[in-house]
């Protein structure tokens, strides 16, 4: 009698826990669909504002303000709120921030666009850290290396917005049109994807909203952290290290997003359709690549991957920047968005190694990684301006180097230490 009933507890346990990984992978698209709404028309955008390269850098620099201020203090709002309220209540303040964009645009108003672009930055630098605390949460469970596949969600999303922001540019919708339907739309998403969250172990409580996943387990709460745990965390040197590898692969991802559109519309006096499908295709590389992740982290292990990414990133960049024709800078993005779609999700898996610790340390590493779009935009928009945007991109060679040396830190922790390579904690 015991047995069965074990069994079949354990059987309700792994149904919710797969019901949950379902929600958090529609989150993630949502998250992503959210940005790449935004992403996919960024030339209208210049030419609304009759901005210059260095002028789009700092325009882009706000949204990332934004993330980087509010990512510090993002796991202990996790902690308080769990993550399910947290994605609730800042993917709502990432909506009011592209509304206000909106408006600049309509208008011409330079001011309201980085006012919108960096409430925006910090509603899905929160949002972010949240849906990836939950997928730590959801992978533990399963006892599977899942979160590239959450990952794959995201890029999904990106892809499918991506594809519709194509479309619509060649249609001539407008981008007020455009990236105002859109945002509503996946926010919506993802206020209906958090009501199958597990409850974070970070809380202390189960969540009692109309949010809360039924039957939440206590026994896996644990005490809401502090300020004190936050700090601590950022002392930590491999939580550290493995920050600087998030955010060699986030400046990896990150230049595509914002720059893909802008390089192939001026380097090749290509249409702003054109520049959407490149960065269609950067993305619909990174999305299989993400979904056969899983694969090729058990197989190889985390560093393995981590490396092969960077070589295939230092390929990829190169002849997106120095093709001399449309075609071959196009297969380029395609082996730039297969190197780019592992390194953020094992840097998360990686800060969440321990789950006791896991809010704080993601938090640390996400801003860490987030200092990329802080960075990157104002640096390769500089360099733009002297060279043009496509052979500016060559700049991200130098983060990931540092990423190629860094890769060991992500390796696997027991509770006690190291683990081999391929094996996971329990």
């Amino acid at each position: 009698m015991k047995n069965t009933a074990t069994r079949a507890a354990d059987d309700a346990a792994f149904r919710r826990a797969t019901r949950a990984a379902w929600a958090v992978f529609a989150v993630f698209a949502a998250s992503g669909a959210t940005f790449a709404t935004w992403a996919s028309r960024v030339p209208a955008v210049r030419d609304a504002l009759g901005f210059s390269g260095s002028q789009m850098g700092l325009l882009l620099l706000t949204g990332a303000i934004g993330s980087v201020a509010a990512l510090p203090l993002s796991g202990l709002i996790t902690s308080r709120l769990g993550a399910a309220r947290a994605v609730l209540v800042f993917a709502l303040v990432a909506a009011a921030g592209y509304a206000l964009v909106c408006v600049g645009v309509e208008t011409g108003g330079a001011l309201a666009v980085r006012v919108g672009l960096a409430v925006s930055g910090v509603g899905i630098g929160v949002w972010d850290a949240a849906m990836n605390l939950e997928g730590a949460v959801v992978e533990q469970r399963l006892g599977r290396a899942i979160m590239p596949r959450f990952h794959a969600g995201f890029s999904l999303g990106t892809v499918v917005a991506a594809g519709v922001g194509a479309l619509v540019a060649h249609a001539g919708v407008s981008f007020v049109v455009h990236v105002g339907i859109g945002v509503a739309l996946t926010t919506t998403a993802a206020i209906v994807g958090v009501r199958g969250f597990l409850p974070t172990p970070h809380t202390g409580h189960a969540d009692p909203s109309p949010l809360a996943v039924d039957g939440a387990d206590p026994a896996g709460s644990a005490p809401a952290h502090g300020l004190r745990d936050t700090l601590a965390a950022w002392r930590e040197p491999r939580t550290l290290l493995v920050g600087l590898v998030v955010l060699a692969a986030a400046l990896t991802e990150g230049a595509a997003n914002d720059w893909t559109g802008l390089s192939l519309v001026d380097g090749f006096d290509a249409s702003q359709a054109t520049g959407a499908f490149g960065l269609a295709l950067f993305l619909t590389a990174m999305t299989l690549t993400r979904l056969a992740g899983t694969s090729l982290i058990d197989r190889f292990g985390r560093v393995t991957v981590l490396r092969a990414s960077a070589v295939a990133a230092l390929v990829g960049v190169g002849t997106f920047a120095f093709a001399p024709w449309l075609w071959l800078a196009m297969a380029g993005s395609l082996v730039w968005g297969a190197s780019a779609a592992l390194g953020f999700p094992l840097g998360m898996s990686a800060a969440s190694d321990e789950p006791a610790r896991a809010a704080m340390r993601v938090a640390v590493v996400s801003t860490i990684g987030y200092a990329a779009f802080f960075v990157g935009p104002a640096l390769i928009g500089f360099f733009a301006d002297h060279v043009g945007y496509r052979h500016a991109l060559a700049v991200i060679a130098v983060p990931v180097v540092v990423g190629l040396a860094l890769a060991g830190a992500a390796r696997p922790l027991a509770q006690g230490g190291d683990v081999p390579e391929g094996v996971r904690p329990a």
